[in-house]
């Protein structure tokens, strides 16, 4: 069995490590889209939206719900690979464990 000194210092590097690999999810980013690229939701890998693109196409005042129910469908395709990047990413560090959120 390791000493307390080599436990400790397993400890440091592998809060370094996922410190790091956080910091890369913040900047790492994701699409998602609907409706054949119609609605477009940019997320990072830490589930923050940076962006929503619409075709000027999409936009019918005659019928949101078609455009909100895209948007929806955009979101959750940005949430889905956001979350997926994210479990890619720090899997390796958490050796196997399950991180709630992940």
């Amino acid at each position: 069995m390791k000493n307390l000194g080599d436990i400790q210092k397993l400890a440091q590097k592998m809060q370094a490590d996922m410190a790091k690999a956080q910091d890369e999810l913040a900047a790492a980013t994701v699409e998602g889209t609907a409706g054949g690229g119609a609605v477009v939701v940019v997320m990072t890998g830490t589930q923050e939206c940076k962006a929503v693109r619409i075709k000027k196409d999409a936009v019918d005042p005659e019928d949101v719900e078609t455009l909100e129910d895209l948007v929806r469908a955009a979101t959750t395709d940005a949430l889905a690979k956001s979350k997926q990047l994210a479990a890619d990413r720090l899997g390796g560090l958490t050796g196997g464990l399950k991180i709630p959120g992940l």
